[in-house]
């Protein structure tokens, strides 16, 4: 059996989780995500938790239980406590500013970057060098914060770009004067 996908997830206080139709949807404080679940993968909801079981051993059903219990999980944790991740931007000149529901990125290009994020997610600035992406959905707070970090990747020589927080970036050594 999978190690994570015969774990049950536990229902937190104030969730509400439903099934029906062959998709399972979770309503908690902070919103409600959906998840259309594999035909072949059963969801068992009792009042106080929620199991993924698997008809058989093939190896495409063992990958989906994992999967399927991975993804619940994360619905749960989304609607209760939600997602974030945290850009840091590096390099001289180089900055964000919160403009209305996007934000507004230079990044030594000839002209500035308008961002605007998909539904759901929030953007947030607390100082010019630091963009903070939340939401409820990890998939799509994940998406955003790539897509964000795409504008400028952090290159290997100064290391300037957009990096996530905590990220490191292997340096090379550059070209040195020849003798």
């Amino acid at each position: 059996m999978s190690r994570i996908g015969r774990l049950p997830v536990p229902i937190l206080k104030g969730v509400e989780v439903k099934q029906a139709n062959g998709a399972l949807s979770v309503k908690g404080p902070k919103g409600q995500l959906e998840l259309h679940v594999h035909p072949d993968m059963t969801v068992v909801v009792d009042e106080s938790e929620v199991r993924v079981e698997r008809p058989s051993d093939h190896k495409d059903h063992r990958a989906l239980h994992g999967l399927t219990r991975s993804l619940i999980a994360n619905m749960v944790k989304g609607v209760t406590d939600g997602f974030s991740k945290t850009l840091e931007i590096v390099g001289v000149g180089y900055r964000a500013d919160a403009k209305g529901q996007g934000i507004t990125l230079n990044l030594g290009y000839s002209h500035p970057i308008e961002y605007v994020p998909v539904d759901g997610i929030s953007l947030e600035c607390p100082n010019q060098t630091t963009i903070v992406v939340k939401g409820i959905d990890k998939e799509k707070v994940g998406q955003t914060a790539a897509d964000i970090r795409g504008f400028r990747p952090p290159e290997p020589y100064k290391g300037k770009g957009i990096r996530y927080q905590g990220e490191h970036v292997r340096r090379k050594a550059g070209k040195t004067a020849g003798s």
